[in-house]
């Protein structure tokens, strides 16, 4: 199997993708909490807390590094933020919204390289892609009454960064160690186990 095979979804892939959805759809709402818990902790600084932001932009890039399916990026994320939005995460209905641009950031990176390419700096665009459509997001529907150089384009910043490095890096070395377990063993990206 190629990377130019069926873009055509097969069963394992919408039930990964939806194993994929869940459980970062819990660990979105455990994060909420953590993410709320470290407040006290950028007081001096609140736009820094954005470093955190990436873990939530994960399933986008995971998906589409697992699943290599047009929308699979989209789907992950967008199906993680309505789980956490269902267990009762603090930004209410409005989350579903926001995953679903984020997940289209994370699906245009993938989109241009027309689902062929799936290495580090695939994943890293796509990560900083949906650092950015989360970045504008916030800046324009949950920052507005925040000042713009001390919060909002920091804040747009970190988001961007700590999405390529946690969302972009992680993900990738996630599908690895996954791919290392087995786990992924009807998918391509067991058979790539060398590629950087």
């Amino acid at each position: 199997m190629t990377h130019t095979n069926s873009n055509r979804w097969r069963t394992i892939d919408i039930v990964v993708a939806a194993v994929i959805a869940v459980a970062f759809g819990v660990i979105f709402w455990a994060w909420g909490l953590v993410w709320r818990a470290a407040d006290p902790l950028f007081a001096a600084t609140p736009a820094a807390q954005a470093i955190m932001y990436g873990v939530w932009l994960v399933p986008a890039v995971l998906g589409g590094l697992v699943i290599r399916k047009p929308g699979a990026a989209l789907f992950c994320e967008a199906v993680a933020a309505t789980i956490s939005a269902l267990l009762g995460a603090e930004w209410g209905g409005i989350t579903v919204v926001q995953g679903l641009i984020q997940g289209l950031g994370a699906e245009l990176a993938f989109a241009a390289f027309r689902y062929r390419s799936f290495r580090l700096p695939t994943a890293v665009l796509a990560g900083a892609l949906t650092g950015l459509s989360a970045g504008l997001f916030d800046f324009f529907v949950w920052n507005t009454a925040y000042d713009l150089t001390t919060y909002r384009i920091p804040y747009a910043a970190l988001t961007i960064v700590s999405s390529a490095l946690v969302a972009g890096v992680g993900a990738f070395f996630l599908t690895r160690a996954l791919a290392g377990t087995g786990a992924l063993d009807r998918f391509p990206a067991a058979r790539e186990r060398t590629a950087i």
